[in-house]
């Protein structure tokens, strides 16, 4: 996801302040932006005038719920209809183990077909059919079991190339931790500015430099048709975001 700049010349939304958890940026939620409030505060953010630039960065964790199966059939023949034929045949019983497991038809796509000739000594001995299928699974209870199934549909043709898990939708974690980003900001600012004896004005820009990079988890699985289930564990995932607020800087009276 790329940059988002938020410039507030003299005004600032309602979702801004949510954001900041209720900490406060030194401006009202719902204040107007037209007005001699927003000349000051247009002033305040001008070029000339001091300012305090702030990151903060936040974290936030979340389980997965979906599962990515990315399965592949690979069959040779004397002949390439042959292959075909016969990945055709193991590739449709995949299939059916996948919606026997609860998978539905939307997810599950062919990735890969491929039909290669298999070469021995130089000469063509065979043909070879590569037949990848990606299955998105919701239940991990069952997760383990339609792998086995799949093992079992199609043999010693059955290849597992990756399981990788994922948040279906990672808005959640991403509002989180930007949250927590902005939080950090704004309490790095407050005691920047009062270790140097000014106090916060106006927010004049609010920038996101978040990635929210996913760490996948994937896997490799060959298997014989083996009868015991496939131990699964989804584990967490993290995402991260950083974002810079740009504070203008009202000079503190000297006391007298």
């Amino acid at each position: 996801m790329g940059r988002k700049t938020l410039i507030v010349g003299g005004a600032v939304g309602i979702a801004l302040a949510l954001a900041t958890g209720g900490t406060g940026l030194g401006l009202a939620a719902g204040r107007s932006s037209s007005g001699p409030q927003a000349a000051s505060d247009s002033a305040a953010c001008s070029g000339s005038s001091p300012k305090l630039t702030v990151s903060g960065t936040g974290m936030a964790t979340g389980t997965p719920d979906l599962l990515t199966v990315s399965v592949g059939i690979d069959v040779t023949d004397s002949s390439a209809q042959a292959s075909l034929a016969d990945d055709n045949s193991k590739g449709s019983a995949v299939t059916t183990a996948l919606k026997q497991g609860g998978t539905l038809d939307k997810d599950i796509q062919t990735s890969n077909l491929s039909i290669q000739p298999h070469y021995d000594n130089g000469e063509i001995a065979g043909y070879e059919v590569t037949n990848d299928l990606t299955a998105n699974l919701h239940d991990f209870s069952s997760a383990g079991a339609i792998i086995d199934a799949l093992a079992a549909a199609a043999g010693n043709s059955v290849r597992v190339n990756s399981l990788t898990f994922s948040i279906q939708d990672p808005r959640g974690i991403e509002d989180q931790a930007r949250t927590d980003a902005v939080q950090q900001a704004v309490s790095h600012a407050r005691s920047m500015a009062m270790t140097a004896g000014e106090r916060l004005g106006p927010v004049c820009s609010l920038s996101d430099q978040s990635q929210l990079p996913y760490e996948a988890f994937p896997g490799a699985l060959t298997s014989n048709g083996a009868a015991a289930q496939v131990p699964l564990a989804p584990g967490t995932q993290q995402a991260s975001a950083q974002v810079t607020i740009v504070y203008a800087l009202v000079r503190s009276q000297p006391k007298k």
